[in-house]
């Protein structure tokens, strides 16, 4: 799990610079149109959306681009449909991985995943091979410069959270889905700036990867996923050690 906090901390990081030159303004735009479509077009009411704006502000997103994807959704303007796809796999060192995907045409997505599995040595693996090994949770990242531990403890654990780990400089907060929003609201109370709040995939168990070029070209797989245009989520059961993550990281 200490792995996989740290993965989710530098790909909150790439996202900020992927923001700042414009990347993640698709992938923005896609889930707001899919959520309002799902749910309606009121962030109070629909708790999909709500997150979805939370990204889309946390990505200088326009006001007006917001309100029109949302308008898209909602069908007050037209606009494409995209359908949710969800493909699993296995990367190098046996790791599960899944990815949540929104898309206008289905084949050539499934193409282009089945490509980058290909091509970064992992292989496709058939509906619910994976999925099993990941459950729904809330998970907020926070800096760890300057906390106060004991404060932040009690802040979340009576707002319902399942754990809280500081690790370096990240400090990492877990809850059950129900109480995501309530803990959100005990950290703002609280006086606590969180870095990044969403509902992710954990993995129940994971696999260790100490072996350096497994470890590379497991992460190359994970950022060409993380890269493909119709890529929304992706989420693996690795652990591998920090060295490594380090790395990785520095020389994105």
């Amino acid at each position: 799990m200490a792995g996989h906090s740290k993965w989710a901390g530098i790909k909150h990081k790439k996202a900020i610079v992927d923001a700042q030159r414009g990347k993640v303004f698709s992938k923005v735009i896609r889930e707001l149109t899919s959520a309002a479509r799902l749910g309606g077009g009121d962030p109070e009411a629909n708790p999909r959306l709500r997150l979805a704006v939370q990204k889309a502000r946390e990505a200088n997103l326009t006001k007006d681009a917001l309100e029109k994807a949302i308008k898209r959704g909602t069908g007050v303007l037209p606009g494409t449909t995209y359908e949710e796809m969800v493909i699993e796999g296995y990367g190098p060192g046996g790791v599960a991985i899944l990815v949540e995907l929104l898309t206008d045409n289905k084949n050539r997505t499934s193409a282009e995943i089945r490509s980058l599995f290909s091509k970064h040595a992992g292989n496709l693996a058939g509906a619910g091979s994976v999925s099993w090994l990941f459950q729904k949770k809330g998970l907020i990242l926070l800096s760890a410069a300057g906390l106060d531990q004991d404060r932040l403890m009690e802040a979340v654990l009576e707002a319902g959270a399942e754990d809280l780990t500081v690790d370096g400089e990240q400090a990492t907060v877990t809850t059950p889905v129900q109480s995501f929003e309530a803990v959100k609201l005990s950290l703002q109370q609280s006086g606590f700036a969180w870095e990044s709040a969403e509902l992710s995939l954990l993995p129940s168990s994971t696999v260790r990867v100490d072996d350096p070029a497994k470890a590379r070209a497991l992460l190359s797989l994970l950022d060409a996923l993380e890269d493909q245009e119709d890529s929304q989520h992706v989420y693996a059961n690795f652990d591998i050690p920090d060295v490594l993550l380090a790395e990785h990281s520095a020389s994105a």
